[in-house]
């Protein structure tokens, strides 16, 4: 519970103001001096602070400024007489949350002492994250705390140490090029190449180029020797993407590389000999290419020395606050913003949201949102349309949330005829004053026809 310390000199104000915080669900300590609250807040600090700047005892804005050196997490709100506000706004440039004007209406106390409290809440949030975040920096890049990223985590750590052949079975933007060099950062050779080839799309004479490398004059239009993406990740790590999509006779060529740990240039004579991991990544089934006889059963053995499966976003939706944080601080930098965090409504559709994308379409949306909001949170409004309907009442449709004024006018309009537009038995069920009635029809247009 939010903690909160009245100073006030004035017994009945500082009575006043104990009361209704304490109907706000505060738990509230009341001081008629600054040096006993000061001693009391050395020993347990208060969260949120309502402090007279006039006391016998002591100046506000010194306490004002203790408590700033000491406690800076704590929320001062100054409250003065009306004569003392330029006091108040100076207060204000020296970090207090706000100030308020004596004698203080309760909305205005419990409204103020909110606010803090959000502040209060958000930033013990943020806190809590970044130690989260930071509690796993151990694996490069990562952020999880879920039971399935856990497993993840280890199994990194323990296979980074052990120069084999790695399958990583991963769906499209779970993360497969960051588990591959948080594996190869791990594994001591951080220094040495990380090389990333993508497999699908390109025809068997371009990844044997590519892969392999060729002597001057291997084909036309070599002119010179090119040496490989596997020869110049000599010591480091090569990541195979997408490798169901490699042509069957690739497949053949790849086999032997991986059997013989050297490679021939194309055109060439004389084996390389080569010191490097191969990480091989899929979004397919190969056991069932496999069986369907497109892809190699002794190349599948070969790459799956240890498989590595990436969870779906779906599969750690306990990660998602983290991840949110994390993009939004990304988007923050990037975008020159100060985005805070997102309201609770938010929060609740993306934890409900299915996530096709992964990790990679969350990112994507918070940068979408981030970059066109004008708010310190982000609502459901800020994210793209496909999340928005999500928002929308359960059978409703993005264009039947109309504005409120069209609602009441088109509810209003429906009393009339019902009524047969009787004023007196419209505004009994409407629950409207006569003249507030008459106003409201002028305004829709909704006059004609109108009986007494």
């Amino acid at each position: 519970m939010i903690s909160i310390a009245v100073v006030d000199d004035e017994r009945t104000a500082r009575r006043m103001t104990a009361r209704i915080l304490r109907q706000a669900g505060y738990r509230v300590e009341t001081f008629a001096s600054g040096n006993t609250f000061l001693e009391k807040m050395s020993e347990d600090p208060f969260d949120i602070v309502f402090l007279d700047l006039r006391l016998p005892d002591t100046n506000g804005f010194d306490i004002l400024t203790h408590i700033k050196a000491t406690h800076r997490d704590t929320e001062v709100i100054i409250v003065t007489a009306n004569c003392s506000i330029d006091n108040a706004v100076e207060a204000t440039k020296e970090g207090a949350f706000h100030y308020l004007a004596k004698p203080c209406r309760a909305h205005d106390l419990r409204l103020i002492a909110d606010r803090a409290t959000e502040k209060i809440r958000l930033h013990r949030e943020n806190a809590h994250l970044k130690l989260q975040i930071g509690e796993n920096a151990l694996i490069p890049g990562f952020i999880g705390n879920s039971r399935a990223m856990q497993a993840i985590f280890e199994t990194i750590s323990k296979v980074a140490q052990v120069n084999c052949n790695i399958l990583l079975e991963a769906e499209t933007g779970t993360g497969k090029q960051l588990t591959a060099r948080a594996i190869h950062e791990l594994g001591g050779n951080k220094k040495a190449p990380f090389i990333y080839f993508n497999c699908g799309g390109f025809a068997e004479d371009l990844i044997c180029s590519e892969l392999f490398g060729h002597e001057k004059g291997a084909f036309t239009g070599a002119v010179s020797r090119k040496i490989g993406l596997l020869e110049s990740a000599a010591g480091g790590t090569v990541l195979l993407d997408e490798i169901g999509e490699m042509p069957l006779s690739m497949q053949v060529k790849l086999l032997h590389v991986l059997q013989e740990r050297r490679i021939l240039r194309v055109g060439g004579t004389r084996p390389v000999d080569l010191n490097i991991r191969i990480i091989a990544a899929t979004n397919r089934d190969l056991k069932e290419l496999v069986r369907q006889g497109e892809f190699r059963e002794d190349l599948y053995y070969r790459l799956n020395v240890v498989t590595i499966r990436l969870p779906r976003l779906k599969e750690r939706k306990e990660d998602i606050p983290l991840l949110i944080y994390h993009f939004i601080a990304k988007a923050n930098q990037a975008f020159s913003k100060q985005v805070r965090g997102v309201t609770s409504q938010t929060l609740h559709l993306l934890l409900n949201y299915g996530f096709p994308g992964n990790v990679r379409e969350l990112e994507n949306i918070i940068q979408h949102a981030v970059a066109l909001t004008e708010a310190r949170k982000l609502t459901p409004e800020d994210l793209p349309p496909r999340l928005r309907k999500l928002h929308a009442p359960e059978g409703w449709t993005e264009e039947e949330l109309l504005p409120l004024a069209e609602v009441e006018k088109q509810y209003i309009a429906r009393v009339l005829i019902k009524t047969g537009h009787n004023i007196k038995a419209a505004r009994r069920i409407l629950n409207m004053p006569r003249t507030t009635l008459w106003r409201k029809m002028k305004k829709y247009g909704l006059n004609s026809d109108a009986k007494n």
